[in-house]
């Protein structure tokens, strides 16, 4: 730091300016969310609005901290970061308190933490740290295999703790793999059995006629299909020797996931999780149950029309008919008072950001940054794509929050802490020969 005029010199301020916008943003939109007549001022601690705006000080106080800390620290204490988080991880299903179904909170006072959030920033650290460890080839089996382990790791260990919605998140460090050399087909292996798991929960209690009085049951009909073009594969193919083997592959396997869709589905995920899935498929109607919070929110953000109905004039979230308002259902609070323009606005926010971090890590000089900031875009990619289309019906409700906006001290002190990890990284990116 000597060396140095000032530890804010090479620091990315149109990210921070960003960072900012972003928080300022969700602390006006919690408010208004939950806004009470008794409690006016937004400073009332009593109130989310009031605590929330706790966490962002603090949350500027950790941003200090982490520039201040040199970027070797956190390539030399990735794994022991890693270790801590999991080992917290593991404590918390033991010695955790339970909310809303989830063992996944440890009570400091009058404040909870949730270990889970903060996983993420860990396995970033953790995955970037491998990858860029010399000699390290994602060709290799085995690279492969640690790899995965140090992803999915903390997903089963959250999974454990009854938070699905989460531990999904994960999934997103397959781009990130992906972008390392991955094979191509292996992501291909996954979005297409993805589709199949779909097409199965679709299919699964369906009955097909066909002529001569033939019933077929749609799990069956979509295993014929499937051995179908396993065939036509093979058939234009068949000049190459390894063609049997991945027809043969392609049948056994997507036949497995298909007959393990009913145990998966009645056995994995929580019952309200199945039924939600179900409803946003079409495959069940329940407006007054499990469809309600995406039917209320659904009613929220169209009632905003182009311009909203205003700052605190949004009456579907003022009087409560959306559920979880300030946390996993914050952007129909945007769309109701802000409409259809505020609500632009701010996705226009969130994917500047997105660009802007791929694009600081597209000039790392060190290869442990360049993944690290790999991770953090897929990160927050998830969170925002997923958490907007919960709102508007376009994927199921998985209960994870809106990056920076949601209300929640130990959501945004862990996207705080991913975020600015980087941007210290990206700061020191020429003192890296």
């Amino acid at each position: 730091m000597r060396n140095s005029p000032s530890i804010f010199n090479n620091i990315d301020w149109f990210s921070i300016l960003l960072y900012l916008i972003l928080v300022f943003a969700g602390w006006l939109n919690i408010y208004a969310a939950v806004y009470n007549e008794e409690f006016k001022s937004i400073f009332d601690a009593s109130q989310q609005y009031g605590k929330q705006l706790i966490w962002i000080g603090t949350s500027v106080g950790l941003v200090i901290i982490l520039l201040f800390i040199d970027e070797r620290f956190f390539n030399t204490f990735a794994y022991v970061i890693y270790g801590i988080i999991i080992s917290l991880l593991v404590l918390v299903i033991v010695i955790g308190a339970e909310t809303k179904g989830a063992t996944s909170w440890f009570e400091v006072g009058g404040f909870k933490i949730q270990p889970s959030e903060f996983a993420k920033f860990a396995t970033s650290l953790a995955v970037a740290k491998y990858l860029s460890t010399m000699n390290v080839k994602m060709s290799d089996l085995k690279t492969k295999a640690i790899a995965l382990t140090i992803i999915f790791l903390p997903s089963l260990l959250i999974l454990a703790q009854n938070d699905t919605g989460s531990a999904l998140v994960y999934g997103a460090f397959i781009l990130v793999l992906y972008r390392e050399g991955l094979s191509g087909n292996i992501l291909l292996i996954g979005v297409s059995a993805a589709f199949l798991f779909v097409m199965a929960l679709i299919m699964r209690n369906e009955i097909f006629h066909f002529p001569f009085k033939i019933e077929i049951d749609g799990t069956l009909l979509l295993i014929i299909s499937l051995g179908l073009f396993s065939t036509a594969l093979w058939y234009f193919n068949r000049k190459s020797k390894q063609i049997i083997y991945i027809s043969i592959a392609i049948l056994v396997g997507g036949a497995g996931l298909i007959k393990s869709v009913d145990y998966i589905f009645n056995n994995v995920l929580e019952p309200h999780q199945s039924k939600r899935i179900n409803v946003m498929l079409g495959l069940e109607s329940d407006p007054k149950g499990a469809g309600y919070n995406v039917n209320q929110s659904l009613i929220a953000i169209g009632s905003g029309g182009i311009a909203g109905k205003g700052f605190l004039e949004g009456t579907q979230t003022k009087y409560n008919f959306v559920p979880e308002q300030s946390t996993d259902f914050i952007f129909c609070t945007i769309g109701e008072e802000w409409g259809f323009l505020g609500a632009l606005v701010i996705i226009i926010l969130f994917v500047t950001l997105l660009l802007r971090i791929m694009y600081l890590t597209t000039r790392q000089r060190s290869d442990f940054a360049r993944i690290y900031g790999y991770g953090v875009a897929c990160i927050l990619f998830f969170h925002f794509a997923i958490n907007i289309g919960m709102t508007i019906g376009l994927a199921p409700v998985i209960g994870i929050p809106l990056p920076f906006f949601s209300y929640g001290g130990s959501s945004l002190w862990g996207f705080t802490i991913l975020l600015f990890i980087f941007l210290k990284l990206d700061s020191d990116r020429m003192k890296v020969l």
